[in-house]
């Protein structure tokens, strides 16, 4: 005959499975105690950073009546090829005013780098939720989702790396950049300063390289092509456009509303021998 454990016992083992005993569900209280701390501790950090980035962001009003004359991102350039022993290399540079610089191109740039762009108040929430999902898919940061705005701020102040607190920085400033300027004074400076080749920063400088003429005077396929070569102006040149540029001015000049876009030259035919 099978002895029965004493009552004791069997009170006992009742008490240690019980999940409302005191005992048993005080090492669950211990370890939210330390998540909780350490959630706290972290948004605490955070927080203390994001207030240090906002007390040290840039002065932007001067920019609405003073051109800037050099930028990061110039100044990048200008160390990596002093880096690469380039001694002859330098920036080439040509301020112009929002009147002089074509009309093409203007509708050019703002179908292909930001369709929202007065719209938004310097950030897209649309084209940043779709950047941020297409990141979060390849795991690394592929898509910026970056308004012309934010581009501005990036290269005026910021360097080129890509990681969440620059990304952060880059917001903030471009933020400032709204309150502080109009959307005209935000596009031309862009213009004027954005990297457009090797050396070469704003679209004065650029149309004079590549197609020797003033910005002003840039017809609707030259202006496709310019637009279309800001996403990487050191490997794609308007003055000799990859077959991949071709089709961007293409699509480029579509979305500019313009129905029959004239197709790309056809290369040179070499004289019969």
């Amino acid at each position: 005959m099978r002895s029965r454990p004493p009552a004791s016992a069997s009170r006992s083992s009742s008490k240690e499975s019980d999940p409302y005993n005191p005992c048993v569900a005080r090492p669950w209280r211990s370890i939210a105690k330390r998540i909780l701390k350490t959630l706290v501790a972290v948004a605490a950090v955070g927080f203390a950073y994001v207030a240090y980035l906002y007390l040290s962001l840039p002065d932007v009003r001067r920019l609405a009546g003073t051109n800037p004359t050099t930028t990061a991102f110039m100044e990048l350039r200008i160390r990596e090829a002093a880096d690469a022993g380039r001694s002859k290399f330098q920036i080439r540079y040509r301020w112009v005013p929002y009147s002089q610089v074509s009309a093409n191109l203007r509708r050019a740039v703002i179908v292909t780098e930001d369709a929202a762009f007065y719209d938004h108040d310097g950030i897209d929430l649309t084209e940043l939720k779709a950047s941020f999902e297409k990141n979060w898919e390849e795991g690394q940061l592929l898509r910026g989702g970056s308004t012309i705005t934010q581009q501005l701020a990036k290269n005026l102040y910021l360097s080129p790396t890509r990681n969440p607190m620059r990304k952060v920085e880059e917001l903030m400033i471009a933020r400032r950049l709204e309150a502080a300027l109009t959307k005209r004074r935000i596009f031309e400076i862009y213009l004027n300063m954005i990297e457009w080749g090797d050396g070469i920063f704003g679209c004065e400088a650029a149309a004079r390289a590549y197609f020797g003429s003033p910005c002003a005077s840039l017809s609707v396929e030259q202006a496709a092509l310019m637009a279309g070569a800001i996403i990487n102006p050191r490997v794609h040149s308007p003055a000799k456009p990859t077959g991949r540029l071709l089709r961007r001015q293409q699509i480029i000049i579509r979305r500019m509303g313009i129905k029959d876009a004239p197709s790309p030259a056809p290369p040179p035919v070499a004289p019969p021998s």
